[in-house]
């Protein structure tokens, strides 16, 4: 066995290091399901007087809806546990291409693939559709997974400043002879809870004769007036090229993710996409649940206005008690802290309080900018967002911050977040 001590010893150093630096993350057990409250394991036991989730994907409150939960057991019982194989080969059901057509309607897109996740949807594009004379224009606030992708394949690439169409333009100019342009960014910047400028990106996309591809995982079922995405809310259904999105947020909460786009973008993907290629099918059980989350939201926007409401309720009340926020449009609703460890003993408390908010750090945010990122989901009631707001001006009040400037908050507690 080639683990030995000095190896053994390489990682242990760095595990403290990130420990020294408080940056290391702890998870927590849950021992229910998704609920807006749920139950969770502590060092005494069990807590069943529950704890309000407010930091979860759970958009609409889909996770343990019992029609959801109804059609995932249907499907396991007519349509087995797994596919135990890869699409062209023997893992294809019918329930699989009615999915893929329902995401095609819903979206306004030519054709939908299906993937084992939303990150390998984002790692099997780029490669399978640009080589060296292409060029990729990537918003600098870019999710991980399109990073990553982005990585696998060998087209020039250029990082703009988050959401800076003239920084954007800019380096679009320098690459306006290559074969194929991509412009890439995510709908909903999901630490910031920012939404990109579809309608302007569209613009620029015409200028130079590029594709737009956004990453709408934490968009599709909300945002927009019946909830498409981020193009339907800046009114460029049909000009965006490819949209990537996940089943695991508000369209169940389960896993899978899909692109959808333009036909011949899709049949490319389907021959040349190594996460298409050489992942098994997504779970009938999975594809069931999400079709019936589909039936029910393009039936009616009840969950996603309750949505809408809760977010305004929430940002209000944060703003009213004097915490800082960022510039969100969304039901991602990050509280602003600054400093690592206050971010990490303020969500501790905030647990205390019979709330769980988890704090976020570098490297998952930029140094000096961690936070509590708060999410809202259909599934809150009025009841638990205003004891979920008592908590936080608990909190608040007592680390001192409520009030306080940004420059105020880091000369009470310094920026130390470093590894």
């Amino acid at each position: 066995m080639a683990f030995d001590k000095d190896m053994k010893k390489y990682y242990l150093d760095q595990i403290d290091q990130i420990k020294s630096g408080s940056l290391y993350k702890q998870e927590r057990k849950l021992l229910s399901p998704q609920y807006a409250s749920v139950q969770v394991e502590c060092p005494k036991g069990v807590r069943t007087d529950g704890i309000i989730n407010i930091c979860s994907n759970n958009y609409l409150g889909m996770s343990d809806h019992p029609e959801v939960l109804a059609a995932a057991k249907e499907m396991l019982d007519t349509r087995g546990y797994g596919m135990s194989s890869v699409r062209f080969i023997c893992g294809t059901q019918d329930i699989h291409i009615d999915l893929e057509n329902k995401m095609s309607l819903f979206l306004g897109m030519d054709d939908t693939i299906l993937y084992s996740s939303a990150f390998d949807a984002n790692l099997g594009i780029f490669e399978a559709l640009l080589d060296e004379n292409c060029a990729i224009f990537t918003d600098s606030l870019n999710h991980a997974s399109i990073i990553d992708g982005t990585r696998l394949c060998k087209a020039r690439k250029y990082r703009y400043a988050n959401n800076d169409m003239d920084d954007l333009q800019l380096k679009l100019e320098e690459e306006k002879n290559s074969k194929i342009k991509l412009i890439v960014t995510d709908g909903v910047f999901s630490m910031d809870g920012t939404v990109a400028q579809i309608d302007k990106i569209c613009e620029l996309a015409r200028m130079y004769k590029a594709l737009v591809m956004v990453d709408d995982s934490h968009a599709t079922g909300f945002m927009g007036k019946t909830g498409r995405g981020t193009h339907e809310l800046h009114n460029v259904m049909g000009e965006v090229d490819i949209i990537s999105t996940t089943f695991g947020k508000a369209l169940g909460g389960a896993s899978g993710g899909c692109i959808s786009g333009r036909q011949e973008i899709i049949e490319i993907l389907r021959q040349r996409s190594r996460p298409y290629l050489f992942s098994n099918s997504i779970s009938p059980v999975v594809v069931g649940g999400v079709l019936k989350v589909m039936n029910m939201i393009m039936g009616s926007s009840e969950r996603r206005d309750k949505l809408e409401n809760n977010t305004k309720f929430w940002k209000q009340g944060l703003t009213d008690a004097g915490f800082i926020l960022t510039n969100t449009q969304s039901p991602i609703v990050p509280v602003m802290l600054f400093n690592a460890k206050l971010s990490q003993d303020f969500s501790k408390t905030l647990y205390d309080e019979g709330v769980y908010a988890i704090g976020f750090f570098y490297p998952v945010v930029p140094k000096g900018k961690a936070r509590i990122r708060t999410q809202i989901s259909a599934a809150h009631e009025k009841h638990h967002l205003e004891k979920a707001l008592d908590a936080f001006k608990n909190v608040g009040k007592k680390y001192g911050i409520l009030g306080k400037t940004r420059e105020e908050i880091i000369e009470m507690y310094p920026i130390s977040d470093k590894l």
